[in-house]
């Protein structure tokens, strides 16, 4: 299939083939909802513990005889029965979230997404992303131009993925609201969620 190409200043200047297979996939919703969650919960670390009978400080006395006292056997005082003592069945650190997701599922996914975002117009491929110094309002004011915003619009919500030479990017952006610089190859399904417009060099 083809697409336009523009510049920095918003032009048409010509036209692109891209792949079908990536940029003309079929939307499928269900495939990058999964696709989505595995990325969040392969993310998520287990922070929450309590320790149990076996953790905690003390308790390795046996605080009274077996028999003849007339109360209640124990064998330590950091029994889950008594104060001070270990959590059941509370959350541990050990506990993993992770889900797995199939390479190829992965790639379907982001394919779908891609083909979504180009078809309603907002994924643009432009001829090239580089500017002249790593300034924030240079950057800024040439996204603002691009995407034709008011003139005190804040919210850009821009992706932008240049080329792997182009440094001078990551740093303009890296202070612009709902804005970020992305390489190629650390494109995932999340950041393309995240953001409405999508800019490729």
């Amino acid at each position: 299939m083809r697409t336009a190409v523009y510049n920095l200043q918003g032009a048409r200047i010509g036209e692109i083939d891209l792949l079908d297979a990536i940029f003309a996939r079929k939307w499928n919703p269900d495939l990058v909802h999964q696709a989505y969650l595995a990325q969040v919960a392969n993310r998520r670390k287990s922070l929450a513990h309590t320790k149990g009978r076996s953790e905690v400080r003390g308790g390795g006395r046996k605080p009274w005889r077996q028999k003849g006292t007339g109360r209640a056997r124990h064998g330590s005082i950091r029994s889950p029965l008594w104060r001070g003592g270990g959590v059941t069945h509370g959350p541990t650190k050990e506990k993993e979230y992770g889900k797995k997701i199939n390479k190829k599922m992965k790639r379907g996914a982001l394919h779908s997404l891609l083909s979504k975002k180009l078809a309603d117009q907002e994924l643009r491929i432009v001829d090239s992303l580089k500017i002249n110094s790593p300034k924030t309002k240079e950057l800024y004011i040439t996204l603002k131009n691009f995407l034709a915003q008011p003139k005190n619009y804040k919210n850009l919500s821009t992706l932008l993925i240049p080329t792997a030479d182009n440094k001078k990017i990551f740093r303009a952006s890296a202070n612009i609201p709902k804005v970020e610089s992305l390489s190629a190859d650390a494109l995932n399904v999340e950041a393309i969620l995240k953001y409405k417009n999508v800019l490729i060099d």
